[in-house]
């Protein structure tokens, strides 16, 4: 007979039974398909030979070659830091205007706050409909406002002040920033409500104005929840496909990697070249998210 299980290796048994569910699910739907990504990225594939693509198949760097030596390789990777810090930034600092003035209570709040998620909830397709029949300059709301009519989605640059200035890709940042600001928002508004309300207190007995109290009584401890958004939102916004497609088909300067990787696929039909450009991205996502979490540790400041 067998020795009887110690209560660790009971406990071990069962916590490898309930989380071996998570680990099939995750191997079948991520892992699994990142290993096939990567084995087309290696080979030449097109959608008239992929059924001759295999593990043993003939591996090759010239799909890696050749994303990176098209024309429009850079300017789409710029395009998309522009877009993933400008969003970023945007949706966070919104969302915390947003937070900072619902705080506190008046009637009809909780209807406000409510109110204040549909552009994140409301589905992407209605939303960017709404926003290309709203700044359509024949007939939308917007251009009735403007001395002139402006071409928000299909103008890849327009004179302001005598700059020169990024109409399309400003309106998709704006877009992102508007859709989004609401995760911020959620995340902020849950950590303000959990502040003491004593340090704030303090600061208004010794006379501290509204700025020197957000500055010195709220953002520091705002820091961890910040950090962490400026994380969260990087990753889903320097990936991000569906918002800039359906605004501008990635025309008009707009066209970011996530696009251009679509475009292989669909417009060239080059598997290999395709996913040789999503191994690309996530390559350089994974370097900066590297970079930031070295030299900008968030989570690592004091709270004030």
């Amino acid at each position: 007979m067998s020795a009887p299980r110690t209560l660790r290796q009971r406990e071990g048994r069962a916590g490898l039974t309930l989380i071996s569910p998570t680990l099939v699910i995750t191997l079948v739907v991520v892992v699994l398909p990142l290993l096939w990504a990567i084995m087309l990225a290696f080979q030449d594939v097109r959608l008239i030979n992929i059924r001759r693509a295999g593990v043993f198949g003939h591996y090759t760097l010239d799909n890696f070659t050749y994303v990176i030596s098209e024309p429009g390789f850079w300017t789409s990777l710029v395009n998309t830091l522009v877009y993933t810090v400008a969003g970023t930034a945007l949706s966070i600092a919104t969302g915390l205007v947003t937070a900072l003035a619902l705080r506190r209570r008046f009637a009809g709040r909780t209807l406000v706050r409510a109110s204040i998620l549909i552009p994140y909830v409301a589905p992407v397709v209605a939303v960017a409909f709404l926003w290309e029949t709203a700044l359509n300059p024949q007939y939308g709301i917007v251009n009735t406002w403007l001395k002139e009519p402006i071409a928000f989605l299909t103008q890849a640059q327009g004179d302001f002040l005598g700059l020169k200035v990024p109409v399309a890709l400003l309106t998709v940042i704006a877009f992102e920033a508007w859709r989004y600001f609401p995760f911020a928002f959620l995340f902020i508004m849950a950590r303000l409500q959990a502040l003491p309300g004593d340090l704030e207190e303090a600061a208004v007995v010794d006379g501290a104005t509204p700025t020197q109290r957000f500055r010195y009584v709220i953002l520091p401890q705002l820091w961890r929840i910040i950090a962490l958004l400026a994380v969260l939102r990087f990753v889903f916004t320097f990936t991000k496909f569906d918002d800039v497609y359906l605004l501008t088909g990635g025309g008009a300067g707009t066209e970011v990697v996530s696009v251009r990787v679509y475009t292989f696929l669909t417009a060239r039909d080059d598997i290999g070249a395709s996913a040789a450009q999503a191994i690309v991205l996530a390559v350089v996502l994974v370097v900066l998210l590297a970079v930031y979490l070295r030299f900008f540790p968030g989570g690592d400041r004091e709270q004030g």
